[in-house]
């Protein structure tokens, strides 16, 4: 048996409107996620709330209806959260944390992690989507805050053909903002735009992971491809110059959301982690 002063590691499968959050990571004064998570686990544990660390940060006003966060409490204290009741630690951790989280955070799952698991390092890739309404008669105005209106048609075809010449493993740095000491390439598993049957255009996009507005800037670049104001080779050629684009909008944050985080099986989870940590550790620093 564990002795009961040993931490435990949870994983927290949590769903997210991020319309009023200043994105996931805390910032002093301002309303973020990850401190109203946080500070929800010190209620459940009548103690300093522990630290969280996610599979995928988002930004302002990004959403997320899969993400998963990692977090080491007291074996103790997640023994003793079902009190007197009959529940499992996990359903009186699901229980107890839904009536202190503010109804735009819902929280799916909290149980023990496998071993070696860790939120970040662990993941495999990250399924983001954007939606784009470009009819604006059939506008859904309970959607507002999660699709981006276009003042032109677009053409999902013609999208699709400038997405598909950027899959692969390549340096995005034309995509990303440059943060110092982090690389920028990686690995675009998918990218894909599709028109719903209610009329939405929707892109579709799998990475090894995102750098910072990376997604968007994607996005953006072929938006105009769709509209027809640039040539389906156009987003290739900005990527192949390495530098931003003016030309590139960094679509509004509200059209993004996390879709999932993939893991690989739990006998793979900290080989998975050690491996993201060193290939981390060896790009960043590079000249790219």
């Amino acid at each position: 048996m564990p002795d009961s002063s040993s931490l435990v590691r949870l994983r927290m499968d949590l769903a997210y409107d991020g319309t009023h959050f200043s994105g996931w990571a805390s910032q002093p004064g301002r309303r973020t996620v990850q401190q109203t998570v946080e500070q929800a686990w010190g209620v459940l544990l009548r103690d300093l709330a522990p630290t969280t660390t996610v599979g995928g940060r988002t930004d302002a006003g990004v959403h997320a209806r899969a993400s998963v966060v990692h977090l080491d409490i007291p074996l103790r204290q997640w023994q003793a959260l079902p009190g007197r009741s009959t529940r499992s630690p996990e359903q009186a951790a699901l229980r107890r944390l839904a009536g202190v989280l503010p109804e735009d955070i819902v929280v799916r799952s909290v149980r023990v992690a496998p071993a070696g698991f860790d939120a970040r390092f662990s993941a495999l890739h990250r399924r983001y989507s954007y939606r784009l309404n470009d009819r604006p008669e059939s506008a859904d105005p309970l959607r507002r805050h999660d699709t981006v209106h276009l003042k032109r048609p677009v053409d999902e075809l013609r999208m699709n053909e400038a997405a598909r010449a950027l899959l692969g493993l390549r340096d995005f740095a034309a995509f990303c903002r440059k943060r110092a000491g982090a690389t920028t390439t990686r690995t675009l598993l998918r990218f894909e735009v599709v028109r719903d049957p209610d009329g939405v255009v929707v892109a579709h996009l799998e990475a090894d992971a995102f750098c910072h507005s990376m997604v968007r800037s994607l996005v953006g670049a072929v938006v105009p491809v769709g509209e027809g104001r640039r040539e389906p080779a156009w987003p290739a050629e900005v990527m192949r110059a390495g530098a931003r684009n003016p030309g590139v909008t960094v679509m509004p944050a509200h059209g993004l959301c996390l879709e999932q985080i993939v893991y690989p099986p739990e006998s793979e989870l900290a080989a998975r982690a050690q491996t993201t940590r060193s290939r981390r550790d060896g790009l960043e620093g590079r000249s790219i």
